[in-house]
C-alpha cells in the first residue's frame, strides 16, 4: 500500500494529471469536505486536477503530497479500506518549505491487475 500511495502522489507532484486520474476506477469518486459535491468518474477527476495544475502553473513552487500513518483493513470482497494522514508541503523558489494543508484521507481500493485502483476517496481537510 505504501508503494501504491508513493507512486500515486509522485504522479500528482510531477503534474501528471491523466496518469494520476488513471489510479481511480472509471466510476471512481473523489469527495472533499471543502467541495459542495464529489467528483464522479475518472474523467471528472482528471479535469479537476488539470484545472488545478493550470491554476498553479506559473507559481514558482514545488508541492509535495505526503501520506503517512497508514492503516489498511481488508474487505470481504477483496477490496481494502485505508486511512491515512495527508499533508501538502509547498516550497517556493529560494524559500523554506511550509505546510499548505493537513487532512485525513480515507480510500476504498479495489484490485486491478497486479495493483490497486481507488473506487472512493474522502478527504477531510483539517480546520474546516
Amino acid at each position: 500500500m505504501q508503494q501504491f500511495y508513493a507512486r500515486q502522489m509522485r504522479l500528482l507532484d510531477e503534474r501528471r494529471a491523466e496518469e494520476w486520474a488513471r489510479t481511480f476506477t472509471e466510476d471512481g469518486v473523489f469527495a472533499q469536505n471543502i467541495a459542495p459535491e464529489p467528483l464522479r468518474g475518472r474523467d471528472a477527476v482528471a479535469a479537476a486536477v488539470r484545472r488545478n495544475l493550470e491554476r498553479t502553473a506559473d507559481t514558482p513552487e514545488q508541492r509535495r503530497h505526503v501520506f503517512s500513518m497508514l492503516t489498511v483493513v481488508p474487505g470481504p470482497d477483496g477490496s481494502l479500506s485505508t486511512r491515512c494522514y495527508a499533508q501538502v508541503l509547498v516550497t517556493p523558489a529560494g524559500g523554506p518549505a511550509r505546510l499548505h494543508l493537513s487532512a485525513v484521507c480515507e480510500d476504498e481500493l479495489v484490485p486491478h491487475g497486479d495493483g490497486w485502483l481507488v473506487r472512493h476517496r474522502r478527504v477531510e481537510h483539517d480546520g474546516v
